[in-house]
């Protein structure tokens, strides 16, 4: 079987099935107008929290004004270290630099994720945080990680962006550190009709002292305590993202069963490794990566297949031009740099379908049995 294209994503049919949801939601807002900071963004926290298991979420305008927020609140800046992976999307390093403090990098392991063995060693006495990434919806190693962390005085800073609903011995991601960081663009499993974010914690103090942050550090129309940003939550945005919280719990089920049909299938094929989930973890497929021998052949096949794919990421960031003042280089971090030249993502987009799946793993097997 033969299809014309199977785009990498998706939006537009994703919202076309909730189309009439959404304009619904759009029109009570711009019926009663409060487009800052209406009702519907304090409803969404509430809502979101419960869903991570926190006590409070701050609603922000983007995963990376999440992550630089959450370091301003816990007075990381200049002098100060923060460690964390170079196999991320670029956010995840820069707002550490944009917060005025050192992006610190350690290795990855063969899940992609924070390489727990190589924390103690990267820790100097100018280390405040740790920022483990959970990448492609997969948990990290959080309890070794927490460990590490209360042993030297350290806070834990999630980049939970693609993580959602992902769960780590059936806790929650974002609920597991000082802070959690969520991002709502329009990629992500839980997405906004443009760009969000939002912060998780169990921290009073570190809530109300996020709030003043996203809205210029003003205690209300007149009095300013501190200053602060203009990074709040839209309430269309917010809007929109209580109608997906209606779905989120069906659309990752749907994620994970097309990955655990990736995994079987793929079992044919030994030039393709595919993740595979621990016992004590819920990987939620924000992306689902193989590794796959001649990379860069098999993708451009795909493509002339009609089958989409991408890379996630094919430079890590400490090889990026921005990093070249860090001092790293090719081979600072070996597992890495070969993940980058064999990752490579496929279709996992909850409105796929078991056929579309089978036609894109019986094409990786023709590209590998054609030699």
């Amino acid at each position: 079987m033969h299809f014309t294209k199977i785009p990498f994503t998706n939006l537009a049919l994703q919202h076309a099935n909730i189309k009439n949801e959404l304009l619904n939601a759009v029109e009570e807002v711009i019926t009663h107008g409060r487009f800052i900071l209406g009702s519907e963004v304090s409803e969404f926290e509430e809502l979101f929290a419960l869903l991570v298991g926190t006590k409070y979420a701050v609603g922000v305008n983007s995963g990376t004004d999440a992550l630089l927020l959450s370091l301003k609140a816990l007075n990381v800046g200049s002098g100060d270290e923060v460690i964390t992976v170079p196999n991320s999307f670029v956010a995840s390093t820069s707002c550490i630099a944009l917060a005025g403090a050192k992006p610190v990098f350690v290795d990855v392991g063969h899940d992609f994720n924070m390489n727990v063995d190589l924390i103690e060693s990267a820790i100097t006495n100018k280390t405040k945080a740790i920022l483990p990434v959970h990448l492609t919806g997969r948990p990290c190693d959080m309890d070794n990680i927490s460990a590490i962390a209360q042993k030297y005085g350290l806070f834990v800073i999630e980049d939970s962006a693609q993580s959602v609903c992902a769960e780590y011995k059936s806790r929650k991601t974002g609920g597991l550190g000082t802070v959690g960081c969520f991002s709502f663009h329009p990629l992500k499993t839980l997405n906004a009709c443009g760009d969000g974010g939002i912060i998780t914690t169990n921290d009073a103090n570190l809530y109300q002292d996020l709030k003043l942050l996203r809205n210029h550090g003003l205690l209300n129309r007149d009095e300013c305590q501190v200053w602060g940003y203009n990074s709040r939550l839209d309430t269309i945005q917010a809007t929109m993202l209580k109608v997906g919280l209606r779905y989120i719990e069906e659309w990752t089920d749907k994620r994970r069963h097309w990955a655990h049909m990736y995994q079987d299938l793929l079992r044919q094929v030994p030039q393709v490794t595919t993740p595979i989930d621990k016992s004590y973890e819920k990987a939620v497929y924000h992306t689902f990566v193989i590794q796959a021998d001649r990379r860069d052949d098999l993708k451009s096949y795909l493509q002339d297949n009609g089958i989409g794919t991408n890379i996630h990421y094919p430079i890590p960031i400490h090889l990026q031009k921005v990093s070249r003042d860090l001092g790293y280089s090719y081979g600072s971090f070996p597992i890495s740099e070969k993940q980058s030249e064999s990752i490579l993502s496929l279709p996992v987009y909850p409105e796929l379908d078991s056929s579309q799946v089978q036609y894109i793993v019986e094409t990786i097997s023709h590209f590998y049995d054609k030699g």
